[in-house]
C-alpha cells in the first residue's frame, strides 16, 4: 500500500436493518485526495446475498442511516461541504431526501419512535450570540467568534478535543414529526445546562431513556445517569444511582428493564466497561451482567458508539478480546456468553431482526465488509474493499509472542513487506494506553510495509482486551512494565532473519508518543524515532489537557515528584536518538505545549530533532484530519526514517 492508495480506502460504518431483516442500509466513508475532504454515501442491499448493493444517496457526507420500524422511511444525517450534519428522511419506495430540521451546530443520535411517525435526535444548543448565531440563536454570517463575550469557567469539564468549548452549547434531545403533512418544527424535550444524549424509545412510544449528568457537581466528575422522560417533555426521572459514567441505554422488550454500559466504578480509567441492567422504575441498584475482569464492552472508540440489542433472554454487544472484537450475546441472567461472530476479526456496526444478523466485519487486510448471518450461514453483502485491493497488495499480520523479564506473556504481530529481507524495522506503539491493536486494516502498518519496513505491533501491559488486571498493571508507574513488554516483543521479532536488528526505529501517537519519548530517553537501541501528539510533561498536562484533571491523577497520582519522574521531559538530556516530533496546533487532548517544551529540551541537549506542526487539526489528525494533512504526515514520517534508517 502506498500513500496515494488512501484515496481508495473505503470503510463501511453505520448499519441499519429493516424490521423483516430483508434489507440493510450502510454508510461508506472515504478520504478524497482530490477535493481534500471526506465523502460518505449510503448503500442499500438485500440480505439474501443474491443482489448487488445499490447506492441510495449522493450527498457530500451522508451518515448514520436508521430504518423506520414500519420500513417506509430511512432517516440519516447529511452534512454539506461547509455545514454540519442535520437530519434528513428518505422514503424508501420513491422520492427525494427531505430535511427534517436545521439545528445550527448539527445533530447526532437518531432514534425512531416505534410508530415511525416521529424521530428523536440530539443537537447542541448554543448560547445566543455564540458559534455563528445571532441574539435569537439563529445562524448569522455576521457573528464573529473574536467579538463574543468572555467565558466564565467554573468546572473541570468545559471543553473537549475535536469539538472545543462545551459549557456554552449543551446537547439536548429533540423530537420532530416525519409525515409529509405534519408540522415538522422540532420540539425540544430536555432542558438545563448539562448534556443529554443517547435517546432510546420505550416500546410504547410514550417515553424515552436518555443519558445525562444532572447531579450536583456534575462538571467536576465523569459520573452520569440513565433518566426516563416523557415524549411530551417535562422533568426526567433518574433511574440509576450516580455511581459511574453510563452509556447506550436500551429497553428490554417487556419495557420494564433498561440495560446500559458502564465501568462499574466512579473512576473509569483502565477499567473494563460492562453491561448493566436496572429496573426502569429505579427501585433497585444496577446489576452487572458481564464479568468485570474478563469482558470489556465499550472502551474501543469503534465499540463505544454501538447500540445494545436486547432480547427476552440476552443482550448483544461487541467486546474486546486479545486483538479481536467479537459480537457476543450475554445472558440477562448473568450466565456465560455465546459468540455470534468471532475469529481473528473485528465487528463494528451490527443490527438484528428476526433470524437475520448483519454486521460490519474487518480483518487485518480489510477495513470492513457488510456480512449477513442467517441460520448459521454467513454471506458477504458489500464490496467496499475492491478498489483498494485492486491497487495494493495488502500485507497480513503474523502473530508474535514473547516473555518479559518477569516472565509475563506479551502479545503482538508483525506486518512484513513482500519480497526478501532483511528489512528495516519500525516498532509502532498504540495510544490509549487502554486500547488494543488487532484484527482490522491499519493503514499506517500497511503504508510502512509498502515502503519496505517490517512493522512490529504490540499490546503491552496497560492495553485493553486482556483483562482488567492487564490494563491496570501500569497505573502509578508508566514506562516500566509496558516498556519491558514492548522491548521483549521487539527482541522476539528480531529473531526473524528477515528483520534487520541494526536498523530499528520507533514511533507512536498519544500514549504511543509518550512511550516513544520514554524509550529514547532510557535506551539508545533505536536509530530514529517519531513521537507524535505525545504526553511529555505530566505537570502541565494535568492542567492543559481537556482530560488532564482526570487522567493524570488516575494514572500517575498527584505527587509533583512522580509527575516529573514519569515525564519524558525529565530524560531529555539523556536522548541520543534522532527524534521527530509531530503535533497538531489545536490538539486539546495533548496540547501543543507538550511538543514545544520537549522540542526545546532536545535542542538544548544537542539532539537531531525537528518539530512538525499541523494547523487546524486536533488530536485525531492521523485518523480523521484533512486528507492532505494525512498525506503530508505520512510523507514526513517516511522521509525521516529514510534519512536515519536507510542512510
Amino acid at each position: 500500500m502506498q500513500i496515494a492508495d488512501l484515496h481508495e480506502l473505503r470503510t463501511p460504518t453505520d448499519l441499519t436493518l429493516s424490521a423483516d431483516g430483508a434489507l440493510a442500509v450502510y454508510a461508506v466513508t472515504r478520504p478524497d485526495l482530490v477535493t481534500d475532504r471526506y465523502e460518505s454515501e449510503l448503500w442499500l442491499t438485500p440480505t439474501d446475498g443474491h443482489t448487488a448493493p445499490r447506492r441510495l444517496t449522493r450527498g457530500h457526507r451522508d451518515s448514520l442511516p436508521r430504518m423506520s420500524p414500519d420500513g417506509r422511511w430511512l432517516a440519516f444525517l447529511r452534512a454539506g461541504e461547509d455545514s454540519p450534519p442535520v437530519p434528513y428522511v428518505l422514503p424508501l419506495d420513491a422520492g427525494e431526501p427531505r430535511r427534517l430540521a436545521d439545528p445550527p451546530l448539527g445533530a447526532s443520535a437518531l432514534a425512531w419512535r416505534p410508530d415511525s411517525a416521529a424521530l428523536a435526535f440530539v443537537a447542541r444548543v448554543p448560547e445566543p450570540g455564540r458559534y455563528g448565531t445571532d441574539a435569537d440563536g439563529e445562524r448569522s454570517d455576521a457573528a464573529s467568534p473574536a467579538k463574543e463575550p468572555p467565558r466564565r469557567i467554573r468546572d473541570f469539564r468545559y471543553r473537549l478535543d475535536g469539538l472545543g468549548f462545551t459549557l456554552d452549547r449543551p446537547q439536548h434531545v429533540f423530537l420532530v414529526d416525519v409525515d409529509d403533512d405534519a408540522e415538522r418544527a422540532p420540539r425540544r424535550l430536555t432542558s438545563g445546562d448539562r448534556d443529554h444524549d443517547a435517546p432510546a424509545w420505550h416500546p410504547d412510544g410514550e417515553r424515552l431513556a436518555v443519558v445525562a449528568a444532572r447531579h450536583e457537581g456534575a462538571g467536576d466528575d465523569v459520573l452520569s445517569d440513565v433518566w426516563v422522560l416523557s415524549a411530551e417533555g417535562g422533568q426526567p426521572r433518574r433511574v440509576t444511582d450516580t455511581s459511574m459514567p453510563v452509556a447506550t441505554p436500551a429497553w428490554a422488550p417487556e419495557g420494564e428493564t433498561i440495560v446500559f454500559r458502564g465501568p462499574g466504578h466512579a473512576d473509569p480509567i483502565a477499567r473494563n466497561s460492562g453491561i448493566f441492567t436496572v429496573p426502569a422504575d429505579g427501585s433497585r441498584a444496577p446489576r452487572r451482567l458481564t464479568d468485570p475482569e474478563r469482558w470489556d464492552t465499550s472502551n474501543a472508540a469503534a465499540v463505544a458508539a454501538q447500540p445494545l440489542l436486547v432480547t427476552d433472554d440476552e443482550v448483544v454487544s461487541v467486546a474486546l478480546d486479545r486483538g479481536a472484537v467479537p459480537l457476543m450475546a450475554f445472558p440477562r441472567d448473568g450466565g456465560p456468553p455465546r459468540i455470534l461472530l468471532g475469529g481473528a476479526r473485528s465487528v463494528g456496526g451490527y443490527a438484528m431482526a428476526g433470524e437475520t444478523l448483519v454486521a460490519v466485519v474487518a480483518t487485518d487486510v480489510s477495513a470492513g465488509e457488510v456480512v449477513a448471518v442467517r441460520r448459521g450461514e454467513e454471506r458477504v453483502l458489500s464490496d467496499a474493499g475492491v478498489a483498494l485491493t485492486a491497487r495494493a497488495a495488502l500485507r497480513p499480520m503474523t502473530e508474535l509472542s514473547a516473555r518479559a523479564p518477569d516472565g509475563y506473556p506479551a502479545d503482538g504481530w508483525i506486518v512484513k513487506p513482500a519480497g526478501p529481507g532483511p528489512f528495516p524495522v519500525l516498532l509502532c506503539i498504540h495510544g490509549g494506553p487502554f486500547m488494543q491493536y488487532g484484527y482490522t486494516l491499519f493503514d499506517e502498518a500497511q503504508v510502512y510495509a509498502g515502503a519496505g519496513y517490517a512493522v512490529v505491533l504490540g499490546n503491552p501491559r496497560g492495553s485493553a482486551g486482556y483483562g482488567q488486571a492487564h490494563g491496570r498493571a501500569i497505573v502509578g508507574d508508566f514506562g516500566a512494565l509496558d516498556r519491558d513488554d514492548l522491548l521483549a516483543l521487539l527482541d522476539a521479532a528480531l529473531a526473524d532473519p528477515d528483520l534487520d536488528a541494526e536498523r530499528v526505529g520507533v514511533l507512536g501517537g498519544s500514549y504511543g508518543g509518550f512511550m516513544t519519548s520514554w524509550l529514547v530517553g532510557t535506551t539508545d537501541r533505536f536509530a530514529a524515532a517519531v513521537s507524535e501528539r505525545a504526553v511529555n510533561a505530566w505537570d502541565s498536562f494535568l492542567g492543559a489537557s481537556d482530560i488532564g484533571w482526570l487522567f493524570a491523577p488516575a494514572y500517575i497520582g498527584e505527587d509533583p515528584r512522580e509527575l516529573r519522574r514519569q515525564s519524558p521531559l525529565s530524560l531529555a538530556e539523556q536522548v541520543r536518538t534522532p527524534t521527530l516530533l509531530i503535533h497538531s496546533e489545536e490538539d486539546w487532548r495533548c496540547p501543543v505545549e507538550q511538543a514545544q517544551r520537549y522540542f526545546v529540551a532536545l535542542k538544548r541537549a544537542g539532539v537531531d530533532t525537528e518539530l512538525v506542526l499541523f494547523p487546524g487539526e486536533g488530536h485525531e489528525m492521523s485518523r480523521s484530519g484533512l486528507p492532505s494533512h494525512r498525506v503530508a504526515r505520512f510523507e514526513t514520517i517516511l522521509d525521516w526514517f529514510a534519512t536515519h534508517l536507510r542512510g
